[in-house]
């Protein structure tokens, strides 16, 4: 399936990441409205428009869900009727969105309940696993040594063909994990999400040597081998979800900055 126009549903600090990922690649773009979407669009130029939640779904060959999973109703089940539909959206439950008791009992995933949720498209979990500055940073052309890899779950197997082909466009090599019932493997709290994919800092670094290489360096690279052995060794974790104690320091100093930057406008 050839891809000429990408949809993104969120633009906050992901959403803004494979905006310009998409962008860079040669892709039209188009952003659903909200308070960001201006400035976005005007940083990435001609290649983006602003649209409704409605028009970006039916104009998109693909679309890619970059809210917070408490969010994920609003996607309009019609409008994104036989679309391809990359969800990135991670359970926070305790800092963001409150609790899903079939999430933390595990009866389904993030991923099942959204897919239940659009029951006419193909949802696949994938670009949702790196932090926000690496997700941009870490990106690489096709044969680099430092291109890494990407898990990728879903149901339908074209569908993840398509969106393996898009990730391996937009800078990363990427692997199929399994379905759905299977992306706990690759959400909050496991190996293959966020620490593998940035440094590991220095111990003698202060804090400023520390965020300097932290924006300036990436993880070691992982072969498709290494993400599916990854994958297949991780051990389901209780309770269900991620919480910001998880991620690096650095990474949730990053976000603070930046929500704060956003209020103060």
């Amino acid at each position: 399936m050839q891809l000429h126009t990408i949809g993104i549903l969120g633009t906050g600090m992901i959403g803004s990441a494979l905006a310009r990922l998409c962008v860079e690649q040669g892709y039209d773009v188009i952003l659903s409205q909200s308070k960001n979407a201006s400035a976005l669009k005007q940083s990435l130029g001609d290649k983006a428009k602003i649209a409704s939640v409605e028009e970006v779904a039916f104009q998109s060959d693909l679309v890619i869900a970059a809210i917070p999973f408490s969010a994920y109703q609003m996607l309009p089940v019609k409008a994104l009727s036989s679309k391809i539909v990359i969800e990135t959206m991670n359970y926070y439950p305790s800092v963001r969105d409150g609790h899903f008791p079939d999430l933390d009992q595990a009866h389904l995933t993030s991923s099942e309940m959204i897919q239940h949720h659009l029951k006419d498209s193909f949802v696949v979990k994938a670009l949702h696993n790196l932090d926000f500055h690496h997700l941009y940073a870490n990106a690489r052309p096709l044969n680099h040594p430092e291109r890494t890899t990407l898990p990728v779950a879903g149901d339908d197997e074209a569908a993840k063909q398509t969106v393996i082909e898009f990730i391996q466009h937009i800078g990363y090599n990427a692997v199929d994990i399994g379905t759905l019932s299977e992306s706990w493997r690759i959400e909050p709290g496991t190996p293959l999400y966020v620490w593998p994919y940035v440094p590991t800092i220095p111990d003698e670094f202060n804090e400023e040597q520390a965020r300097q290489y932290y924006l300036t360096h990436a993880g070691k690279p992982l072969t498709a081998s290494q993400v599916k052995e990854m994958a297949a060794n991780t051990q389901r974790h209780f309770p269900v979800g991620g919480y910001a104690e998880d991620l690096p320091t650095i990474h949730t100093q990053l976000v603070a900055e930046i929500y704060q930057q956003r209020q103060a406008k």
